[in-house]
């Protein structure tokens, strides 16, 4: 996975405030700028990427740690 813009851990997060996090963060990016997102399993990699999409950002990568996390690449759309 490249090196993004920022970088977030929600592994400590239960939904809904996974997304809420991670809306904040990527608020914080300029557009075209990319946000690292360490999340578990279940809830949260169900509903982080679609939510992400939904807002209009672009979820680049999608990696399965083997642990029960995953780390999405997330790159922020056009305000």
């Amino acid at each position: 996975m490249s090196k993004a813009d920022s970088f977030i851990d929600i592994t400590d997060v239960v939904c809904p405030m996974t997304f809420v996090k991670s809306k904040v963060a990527i608020e914080g990016l300029e557009a075209g700028q990319t946000l690292e997102i360490h999340m578990n399993d279940g809830e949260p990699i169900q509903n982080v990427p679609r939510s992400m999409k939904d807002e209009g950002h672009t979820v680049l990568d999608v990696q399965n740690n083997d642990d029960g996390t995953y780390t999405i690449l997330v790159r922020k759309g056009e305000d």
